[in-house]
């Protein structure tokens, strides 16, 4: 596993279990929930520059398809924008569960990011 899809996993966990437990708690998009949201974003921004740079700097070619690789990395960092226009459109206790699923999916996707990387997910740490 490497550092990022381990920096990944908690980012999601920590991101769904704020919206579960705001699911809960909430009876409108929780500002926690959003923030949590943003996290998951912002860990697909940088998790884009570092496999970029991992690219370019030659010290790590994928294994699997690059045009694939790349199809995940977009659409993961599609998904959070959308949840969060969606969950200002419906103001219900259930867009903070709508919101945790993002968390779920996006964990997922790194993880078939990082197989299509090395070829398998349990590549040696990569820090």
């Amino acid at each position: 596993m490497t550092l990022m899809f381990i920096i990944g996993t908690v980012v999601c966990a920590a991101s769904t279990l704020i919206c579960w437990v705001m699911t809960a708690l909430r009876r409108h998009p929780a500002d926690s929930s959003i923030i949590s949201l943003a996290a998951v974003e912002l860990f697909l921004v940088v998790y884009g520059i570092y496999a970029a740079v991992r690219q370019l700097g030659f010290d790590a070619s994928i294994a699997g398809e690059a045009w694939e690789f790349w199809g995940y990395v977009f659409t993961a960092l599609l998904l959070p924008a959308g949840v969060f226009v969606w969950a200002m459109i419906d103001k219900t206790r259930w867009s903070n569960l709508v919101m945790s699923f993002v968390g779920l999916v996006v964990f997922v996707m790194v993880y078939r990011m990082e197989v299509i990387w090395w070829g398998n997910a349990t590549a040696p740490c990569a820090c």
